[in-house]
């Protein structure tokens, strides 16, 4: 016999905001079935863009403006521009609901978003998204980590219009062999390379934050995938990992992303959780 407590509970209502490359495959997910969870509403830009897509769902959600989907959902997952995450997370985290944030970059221009949700009983979550390893660097920033660098190589196409390059005049047409294009910290990189390394921001914000986190970014017109390894030093272990991951419809994204949003919702109401 189940005891009244061990009863399903009621499902949880998820909203995207965003059909690209990872909105529609998380969408799409949701639609085929996670359990105790149910899509309720989109928000897109352009609504008729997706009117077909949305319409062969099995149950289609409904189309809504950003600041109306806090009304028929308990979690937002944010597959959105950068400059529109502050509009998706704010409501949600703000009347202590959650937001799924995968534009994990603006949080380090928004971090008060983050104060935010604490007051109000709230929370942000970040996949892991295209990275590896952020179990271990959470693990140990609990101690102390004492380095943190990434490398991230990507295919030439993959960064074509990043504000750092369009800033800094780089013709990466021309580029013929790995060249190195950016050395800083996190911080740094998430505002010169806002759609191609919240990676980096996320890396950071699982360890010692965005100044002190080292990035690198190559351009390799050699590379159909995109490349990062993460070399962390700490007091209780130094560890080093890398990932090749292949792109999705969106080359300045990796499919795997996708694909980590997913096991983060199936997370919700698993019986069995692995992983930090």
């Amino acid at each position: 016999m189940v005891s009244p407590d061990k009863r399903s509970r009621p499902e949880l209502r998820i909203a995207v905001a965003g059909l690209g490359a990872i909105g529609a495959k998380v969408v799409e997910a949701l639609d085929r079935g996670i359990d105790g969870l149910v899509l309720t509403a989109v928000s897109v830009q352009n609504p008729e863009k997706h009117r077909s897509r949305l319409a062969n769902l099995t149950t289609p959600p409904a189309v809504l403006p950003i600041e109306a989907l806090v009304e028929l959902a308990d979690i937002v997952i944010e597959c959105a521009p950068s400059t529109l995450v502050r509009s998706i997370v704010a409501p949600f985290v703000g009347c202590g609901k959650t937001a799924v944030v995968l534009s994990a970059g603006a949080l380090l221009d928004h971090d008060d978003l983050i104060e935010l949700a604490k007051q109000n009983g709230g929370q942000i979550v970040v996949p892991t998204g295209a990275l590896i390893g952020l179990d271990a660097v959470t693990a140990a920033a609990v101690g102390k980590i004492h380095s943190v660098r990434m490398v991230t190589r990507k295919p030439v196409r993959g960064l074509a219009g990043a504000p750092y390059i369009v800033e800094n005049n780089i013709d990466i047409e021309q580029i013929t062999g790995p060249l190195k294009i950016f050395d800083g910290s996190a911080r740094e990189a998430a505002k010169g390379f806002p759609a191609n390394v919240n990676v980096a921001a996320a890396l950071s914000l699982a360890g010692i934050g965005p100044d002190q986190t080292k990035i690198e970014i190559w351009a390799d017109p050699a590379l159909t995938r995109n490349v990062h390894r993460i070399e962390v030093e700490s007091d209780s272990a130094r560890f080093s990992m890398s990932i090749e991951n292949v792109p999705s419809e969106n080359p300045k994204t990796g499919l795997i992303t996708a694909l980590s949003v997913i096991a983060c919702l199936r997370k919700l109401r698993a019986s069995l959780r692995i992983g930090t």
